[in-house]
């Protein structure tokens, strides 16, 4: 779209927390920042937090409150219900309410709506020109093997005028699911590459240390959603000295195979720092190797300054992943990712090889659920002498840059509507 746009950006969750959440802040951030006129719908309690370029955000009334995910949460205010237990007659009065919030807003030059249920009906019934981004979530969680959820999708996608997909795989996924195979554009998600960026060791670990100091308080960690009590006396005792570093970050679900980095942990000398929440914790905790040290959620103020430090950052879902934003992040922060070898992240590893050596290219990934493999790719990733880690984080780096910046990603997002 040539000049200034106004775009209703529809996301039925929050702004911050999960990869959708943040893909929706940036979005809104960088097309304000391009100067269109943004509106963002979203059930974020406090927009004010958030950097979103100057867009509008309007938080839409739902009918009895209730909120159709597709993993159960926590959403202040709001009975969240796993999506597939929604009636069909409470779906559509979701789609009603939401789809008023949108008319709302219009006219506008483009309705841009998150997850192909509930944003494809939502952006439908709008009456307005839309596109949908499927972000995978609600295909594999929700949607796949529901066919009375896989026909109302098809159904709301047949007039979008294009969908978006974050990798080939999700694009496989959404057709395999929905049957819906025109007018997909793949672009993935991006990375604050001005935020996510190298940073010297001291430094980064004074700054880490402050941000913790501002944590809210949370008494006995009652609170999930928050970062744990005393996170800043626990990390400075825990990243004192310059030992080999691990970091994951992310939900702490079985699915996302923390459990296959403990056990790989075992036959490494390295200690790690697990960031994230989620119903899999408890468990995780009693299973943890020595030299772990678990947070809760850390937010992006946080994670700049974490991964900067994380001489490695494993992604070891077991479970297909949309993308692998968690790992293109480390990647601009100068962490190498060593990811699983599947769905999307198998295309963040080949992101990674484009960039590394030629004799360093397998360490971007490692065999799905295969603890011995992670652990031999570990090794031999914090074994690398100084000045050819050095070499191989610039790498990484330089790969996040190409192909994973916010700003190409929402350039690129507007490019099919250019007529």
């Amino acid at each position: 779209m040539a000049g200034r746009v106004r775009i209703v950006l529809w996301h039925g969750y929050l702004l911050a927390g999960t990869g959708s959440n943040v893909y929706t802040q940036s979005l809104a951030r960088e097309w304000g920042r391009a100067g269109h006129d943004v509106v963002v719908l979203a059930q974020e309690p406090r927009p004010e937090q958030f950097d979103h370029g100057g867009a509008e955000v309007v938080r839409p009334e739902l009918p009895d409150r209730l909120l159709p995910v597709f993993v159960i949460d926590r959403y202040e205010g709001l009975v969240p219900r796993l999506l597939q237990d929604f009636a069909a007659d409470e779906r559509e009065r979701y789609v009603h309410a939401n789809a008023e919030a949108v008319r709302a807003q219009l006219p506008a030059d483009l309705v841009f709506a998150n997850h192909v249920l509930m944003g494809g009906p939502v952006a439908a019934a709008s009456g307005a020109r839309y596109a949908v981004k499927a972000h995978g979530s609600e295909l594999e969680y929700s949607m796949r093997g529901n066919d009375a959820l896989s026909r109302r999708g098809a159904e709301a996608l047949r007039g979008a005028e294009a969908v978006f997909v974050g990798s080939a795989h999700i694009r496989a996924v959404l057709e395999e699911v929905v049957g819906h195979e025109d007018r997909v554009h793949e672009v993935p998600p991006g990375v604050d590459v001005e935020e996510f960026t190298p940073r010297p060791r001291d430094a980064a670990l004074a700054a880490l240390l402050d941000e913790c100091r501002r944590d809210p308080a949370n008494p006995g960690n009652g609170n999930e959603r928050l970062p744990d009590e005393r996170n800043a006396e626990r990390l400075a005792r825990f990243l004192e000295g310059e030992e080999p570093t691990v970091v994951y970050f992310g939900k702490l679900l079985y699915n996302k195979g923390v459990h296959v980095l403990f056990d790989a942990l075992r036959e490494v000398d390295a200690r790690a720092v697990i960031v994230g929440f989620g119903d899999y914790r408890r468990q995780l905790e009693a299973i943890a190797p020595p030299r772990v040290l678990f947070t809760g959620p850390l937010e992006h103020r946080h994670l700049v300054r974490l991964l900067p430090l994380a001489d490695v950052t494993v992604v070891p879902s077991i479970f297909p992943e949309a993308f692998g934003m968690v790992a293109a992040e480390a990647a601009a922060a100068g962490s190498p990712a060593l990811v699983a070898r599947h769905s999307g992240l198998a295309e963040i590893a080949l992101g990674l090889e484009a960039e590394y050596p030629e004799r360093y290219r397998d360490l971007a990934s490692f065999a799905t659920g295969d603890a011995r493999d992670l652990a031999a790719k570990l090794r031999r990733l914090l074994a690398l002498p100084r000045d050819e880690h050095a070499h191989l984080a610039a790498a990484a780096r330089r790969a996040a840059l190409a192909r994973w910046s916010w700003a190409s990603v929402a350039q690129r997002l507007l490019a099919p509507f250019n007529h």
